[in-house]
């Protein structure tokens, strides 16, 4: 069940790049979430990857004695989740459907997948830190990253629109 629940059903198997097609795979889900339940369900969803992700990735560490084994992207899910809670949110408040606003998460995606992957100060301190928190927090402050750019963006983007 760890080796289900920390390759995200295996797609952390999936080669080249396996936290990319993590962070792809994540996509559909959180658009279910957001579809079922608003915003909310993506902020629930994210706190229980994270709750799950933590105890598999503890597990599989374990198991393989590898401080972060590349097919484990149950953080790469979370991390997304997070970058995606301020297209959830805009969409609630605009009373659209959050696929109407595919431009954020164009830009969740991408800012995501870059601080995941430059790892820029706390993001690689985390990283660093060679424990299963140490896994999961890194994409956290990655997806946190990710979702202050996401804010900025749109704030530009509806200035320059608005003018």
């Amino acid at each position: 069940m760890t080796r289900i629940i920390a390759t995200f059903l295996y797609v952390g198997h999936l080669r080249p790049a396996p936290g990319t097609w993590g962070t792809l795979a994540a996509l559909a889900p959180a658009y279910a979430l957001m579809a079922l339940g608003g915003p909310w369900a993506l902020v629930a969803g994210t706190v229980a990857a994270v709750a799950v992700g933590l105890w598999a990735t503890g597990a599989e560490v374990a198991r393989t004695g590898v401080s972060d084994p590349p097919e484990i992207v149950i953080d790469e899910v979370a991390g997304m989740w997070l970058a995606l809670w301020p297209v959830a949110f805009g969409a609630r408040m605009a009373g659209v459907e959050p696929a109407a606003l595919w431009p954020g998460w164009l830009a969740a995606f991408v800012l995501f997948r870059l601080f995941d992957i430059l790892k820029p100060g706390p993001v690689g301190w985390a990283d660093r830190m060679g424990t299963p928190v140490g896994v999961m927090l890194d994409d956290l402050i990655a997806g946190g990253f990710a979702a202050l750019g996401v804010v900025l963006l749109a704030a530009l983007a509806h200035g320059v629109m608005m003018r």
